[in-house]
């Protein structure tokens, strides 16, 4: 088996996830880890046993020997990363969303493409085992034909101070978490029955003076075959990371809830550690999570990506996913503004 080596661009968040993911991939190894800071640099290629650390991009896009690069920067780094590395003609997976818009989502993709070399979505909704399950289920006629989509995801607020800047990072919690619930809308109904019009709420209704961002928002999504979504998004739930989706078919209906149904329920009078992404406490009766990164995806999308590296294929989400789900979220901005339905642009 051909070692994928892979450079991991940004030592945040979403890498230590990554990170997670790929300590269960075999045939891969982490060779290369870029950050903007010579300090988390050199932590984060410690704490993972990575053998360089970088704060030179043109270094990391300059390695030959690297064979998929992973995009796990700020919003504002994508665009340009991207295209550097497109240009390089390197193989490219970027984390969600894509764009801070559809004008950033779109060059990134077409530099991509003319590039030709590979490039992946990284959206670990669509990867989670319950996901993908609920997804085969569909597949074998289990519900009939899907008819509503509800999708939440919500959580107290960004763990990073740049997220709260909308000119970082393209808007508020329907642009950070919306991405997740528009791209498993998508997944559920088939990506051939195109989101066509859009609604959408938003408002700052506790965040004030933190962000010129909402910190709620509700989106509606239309289906060129008549089906519906709803999307519910919020920065200011209390409790830990609420991931769920319900999927209504003709003839049956699919649940998933991640986060707040796990198999493990604990009451401890102390904090005891982790409990899952973004609980507020630590004590009391908890749901901890186990394998945060299998549950959510991070595994399964990371396995895939190093194996279509290593094989030659084309990922099953593409930069052209990440631009259709910009897309979307445009509209849905552009709904806020106007307050009504709104057509999606591609």
């Amino acid at each position: 088996m051909k070692t994928v080596r892979i450079a991991m661009l940004g030592s945040g968040f979403v890498a230590e996830f990554y990170m997670q993911g790929l300590a269960n991939v075999n045939g891969q190894q982490v060779v290369l880890n870029y950050s903007r800071s010579r300090e988390r640099a050199e932590s984060f290629a410690g704490k993972w046993g990575i053998a360089e650390a970088t704060t030179g991009l043109e270094r990391a896009v300059c390695c030959n020997d690297i064979d998929l690069f992973v995009i796990a920067l700020p919003n504002e780094e994508h665009e340009s990363t991207a295209i550097a590395l497109a240009q390089a003609g390197r193989n490219q997976v970027c984390t969600k969303p894509l764009g801070r818009n559809r004008r950033e989502a779109e060059a990134m993709w077409r530099a991509a493409e003319k590039g030709g070399a590979l490039h992946g979505y990284a959206e670990t909704e669509v990867f989670a085992p319950a996901v993908t399950k609920a997804r085969e289920t569909i597949e074998n006629g289990g519900i009939g034909r899907v008819l509503w989509v509800r999708s939440r995801e919500s959580h107290s607020g960004p763990h990073s101070p740049h997220f709260w800047d909308v000119a970082k990072t393209g808007g508020g919690a329907l642009n950070d978490l919306g991405c997740h619930c528009i791209e498993a809308a998508r997944y559920f109904y088939g990506k051939d029955d195109a989101v066509v019009e859009v609604m959408a709420w938003g408002d700052r209704l506790v965040h004030h003076g933190k962000t010129e961002g909402e910190d709620n928002a509700l989106l509606m999504l239309k289906f060129s075959g008549g089906g519906i979504a709803h999307c519910e998004l919020s920065w200011t739930t209390r409790g830990g990371l609420d991931l769920r989706n319900e999927i209504h078919g003709s003839e049956g209906s699919i649940f998933t809830d991640v986060t707040r149904g796990t198999p493990l329920r604990a009451f401890t009078p102390q904090p005891a550690g982790y409990v899952v992404e973004k609980a507020d406490i630590d004590f009391g009766w908890t749901q901890p999570l186990p394998e945060e990164a299998f549950a959510y995806g991070y595994q399964a999308e990371m396995r895939h990506f190093v194996e279509c590296a290593r094989n030659g294929e084309t990922p099953r989400e593409t930069y052209h996913d990440g631009y259709v789900v910009n897309c979307i979220l445009d509209a849905g901005y552009e709904s806020m503004r106007k307050g009504g339905w709104v057509r999606v642009k591609s």
